[in-house]
């Protein structure tokens, strides 16, 4: 990854554009856009009522570290949500809101950053295939990224503690998602821990992105607080750890830009100074309609089951085709098409189908193995009936011939190279 400095190099939909937009979308029907993980269900209604009610505020500042209501509303929530012993976070102290867990990922980097001291760039780990916001923040502050598989061999989960220690030792800032974009898998509270333990021996921040914690089918993913809560007690249980929540995907809310992040005191003070710096606050408006929401629990029950129907409809459709498996958490399907950038153009030109390529969101290894190259990754955020058209559609599409990619000649044509 050293000669891609480029922001944009890591941009999967940028990628996927290129790719796409040169073919006409075949097939009967309109086109079915299953590439972006952005909810097609509504937030409850009173989101725009509390909007409503706040408008006189929208001539005012953001606050930089929101309101008290805000944040004892989303404290209230993580303690509910992971059991949590009492006063293990402060929601004067702990909590930090944030437009957004994307925003507050790139920034808290950027802080981490600005304590480094070493002769060499800093290290930052991350997960293979990754979310392009850990590569862009990395590249952003002048990092060596160190990317790790995810593969089913090691339950798509990357296992850091394999490392050498020199790279560890250089490590300042960890990324792990989970539930994980895009195959879906998460971290038991053991593995949460030792990556804790793993952090505290050799010094570097680990930022825990879960932002799809609300979305599973039966059993909750555990969370990076629980396993901090049994490392200690207090301010010290909290070290090394940040936790980011996003109403995003919770709430179906993507475009309310509401979330936060959870950690000690210093690293959230960090935080917050990177953001008065280059970023934005919350506004009031948002941050209200933000209060009720982590305070408010059966549209999220809704959500699980609106998603847990399409996973049903793609258990039934797909059945053992693909590598198919029903995710930890989350709305994707990872699923293995023998060549995941053919089977896209291939499904775009024939049925319509928008899919991305899984090694867009990945990086090859030295050897040239890219762990994201056999995958595509699929969205279930729409309702049922058109879940269920994109997928017979996929099937119809990959079934017989998700092993053979067009030829080169017909890759070129599509690309412009």
């Amino acid at each position: 990854m050293a000669d891609r400095r480029s922001l944009q190099a890591f941009h999967p939909f940028a990628r996927l554009s290129r790719l796409l937009d040169r073919n006409r979308p075949g097939g009967a029907g309109d086109p079915i856009l299953l590439s972006i993980g952005e909810p097609k269900n509504q937030p409850p209604g009173f989101v725009a009522e509390e909007i409503a009610a706040q408008a006189a505020s929208w001539s005012r500042y953001p606050l930089p570290r929101g309101t008290d209501g805000y944040r004892e509303a989303c404290t209230d929530w993580l303690n509910r949500r992971y059991a949590l012993p009492e006063g293990l976070l402060s929601p004067a102290r702990s909590v930090l809101p944030l437009p957004g867990s994307r925003e507050g990922l790139f920034f808290s980097l950027l802080a981490a950053a600005q304590d480094h001291q070493g002769a060499e760039p800093p290290v930052v780990l991350m997960p293979n295939p990754f979310y392009h916001v850990y590569a862009g923040a990395a590249v952003a502050v002048g990092a060596e990224p160190v990317l790790v598989p995810c593969t089913a061999e090691n339950g798509f989960l990357p296992d850091y503690a394999a490392l050498d220690r020199d790279i560890l030792d250089r490590a300042i800032f960890c990324f792990l998602c989970s539930p994980a974009n895009p195959h879906g898998a998460a971290a038991d509270l053991e593995q949460l821990g030792n990556l804790i333990a793993l952090a505290r021996r050799h010094d570097f921040i680990v930022a825990f992105d879960e932002c799809y914690a609300e979305i599973y089918d039966d059993q909750p993913p555990a969370g990076a607080l629980q396993a901090a809560a049994l490392s200690g007690s207090g301010e010290d249980a909290l070290d090394r750890v940040l936790v980011f929540h996003s109403l995003s995907k919770r709430s179906s809310a993507p475009g309310l830009r509401c979330g936060f992040v959870a950690g000690p005191a210093k690293l959230i003070d960090g935080i917050d100074m990177a953001l008065r710096v280059g970023g934005a606050g919350v506004p009031h408006p948002v941050l209200a309609a933000g209060t009720r929401l982590w305070r408010e629990e059966s549209h999220v029950e809704a959500n699980r089951a609106y998603y847990r129907e399409n996973f049903a409809l793609a258990e039934h459709l797909l059945g053992n085709r693909f590598g198919f498996r029903k995710p930890d958490g989350g709305f994707f399907l990872w699923l293995d098409v023998g060549d995941g950038e053919a089977a896209a153009l291939k499904l775009w030109r024939e049925a319509g189908v928008r899919v991305v390529p899984g090694a867009y969101m990945s990086e090859a290894d030295a050897n040239g193995h890219n762990p994201g190259q056999r995958y595509i990754r699929v969205a279930l955020v729409y309702d049922a009936a058109t879940t269920e058209e994109g997928l017979r559609r996929i099937v119809q599409v990959l079934a017989s011939d998700s092993e053979t990619p067009p030829p080169a000649s017909v890759m070129a044509a599509a690309t412009g190279d």
